[in-house]
């Protein structure tokens, strides 16, 4: 929790107000604690967070937290209910009264300081402005989280290694799947044997394959022809020969929170020559884009890097081509800093990142692939260890 007390240092405020449920990365960050229902937390300069619990979950959270903790009858909060008759109103005297008496600063007798995220809700930030000077914490945490720790990549990379066995599984549905006139059918022996291979049957396969290991994906995207020319199109209808499509998969794991990313492109039959020249400029450009990745690189360096290099191939980009950023971070949050994009800034050693370019275009479909590693000190550490093959 050291760097969190650099950042409330660096914005001279006594504490962080987090009122979120795990899905808030800050919150799961922060809290190390898994629960649906948003919970208050509160940590003070140079002290444990406070995490602000219903009885309930007392115990759990006790065990399962990383943070001292509180029931709100403890803190005091069905007194503070009943004199304002409001749960917001109520949680706002109480979070001001609680940093007051344990914050580090000194304010003579001036409104505590408190520093919350950009999407603390609107009601409660209302009512603490009351009796609290609130700062918005612009990205702070963000870059926290950015910078993994040992145990924070070990759980990247075992959600990764999930991801793999379920693309694995996906290409093998669509490698064995039988073919009626160009359209791709269920393969023998699974569910709906026979029926057309949909996207959306596959992507319900894959999800239902990340469920029964202990991960959870939604909005896989599974696209095939023309729809693999809109980046984030997740897929529809019939699965096609000779069409390309694209895998791109991101689970989360349901019991650490921390996601992975991949993408692949696969094709059943025969690929236009177009389309396999499309392939292989995409994937010199993914090598490209990782050979250059290390600690002080600047991330816009890297993403311009690879558009020029997919400019000098032939592949202008306007509204069509190389139309998204080069990558991303991943962590408690599917996208977080930093990125491989035109505004990219340094890497740093402990960065996870994808590198995922891809081309698009109307009259021939798109391509893209994706990897995802570590930024170290002397490269780019890769996770993904699937194969890249067009033609199954």
């Amino acid at each position: 929790m050291k760097n969190i007390d650099t950042l409330l240092k660096s914005a001279n405020a006594d504490a962080y107000i987090l009122y979120a449920n795990s899905n808030d990365p800050d919150m799961r960050y922060i809290s190390g604690f898994n629960v649906s229902d948003p919970l208050l937390c509160i940590k003070c300069a140079g002290k444990r967070p406070v995490l602000i619990v219903p009885q309930m979950e007392k115990e759990r959270a006790a065990a399962e937290s990383a943070c001292d903790v509180l029931t709100r009858g403890e803190i005091g909060f069905f007194e503070y209910y009943e004199e304002f008759k409001d749960g917001f109103k109520a949680q706002a005297k109480m979070t001001a009264d609680y940093v007051a008496a344990n914050g580090t600063q000194d304010r003579d007798g001036k409104k505590p300081t408190v520093l919350v995220p950009e999407n603390f809700p609107i009601v409660f930030a209302g009512e603490l402005g009351n009796y609290c000077t609130l700062t918005v914490d612009r990205g702070g945490m963000g870059e926290i989280r950015s910078v993994k720790t040992a145990d924070e990549t070990a759980k990247i990379r075992a959600c990764q290694a999930v991801n793999e066995r379920a693309l694995a599984f996906a290409v093998n549905v669509i490698k064995t799947a039988p073919a009626d006139n160009g359209e791709l059918r269920i393969p023998a022996g699974m569910s709906g044997e026979g029926e057309p291979l949909t996207s959306d049957v596959l992507r319900g396969l894959i999800e239902c394959f990340f469920l029964k290991n202990g991960c959870i994906a939604e909005e896989t995207i599974v696209s095939c022809g023309a729809e693999t020319a809109m980046p984030h199109n997740i897929g529809h209808g019939v699965l096609c020969e000779n069409e390309p499509i694209v895998l791109d998969i991101f689970p989360r794991d349901r019991k650490t929170g921390y996601y992975s990313d991949m993408t692949r492109t696969v094709l059943r039959g025969e690929p236009s020559r177009e389309l396999a020249k499309l392939y292989e400029t995409v994937a010199e450009g993914k090598r490209l884009g990782e050979s250059m990745i290390r600690a002080g690189v600047k991330g816009c360096d890297v993403h311009n890097a690879v558009l020029k290099y997919f400019e000098d191939s032939g592949y202008r980009t306007e509204t069509e081509g190389f139309i998204h950023s080069l990558g991303h971070g991943v962590g408690l949050a599917i996208h977080e800093q930093p990125s491989l994009s035109p505004s990219g800034g340094e890497l740093a050693q402990g960065h996870i990142v994808t590198v995922e370019p891809g081309l698009y275009y109307r009259d021939i479909g798109g391509v893209r692939l994706e990897d995802m590693g570590l930024v170290t000190a002397g490269g780019f550490d890769c996770f993904t260890k699937f194969e890249e093959k067009l033609v199954l």
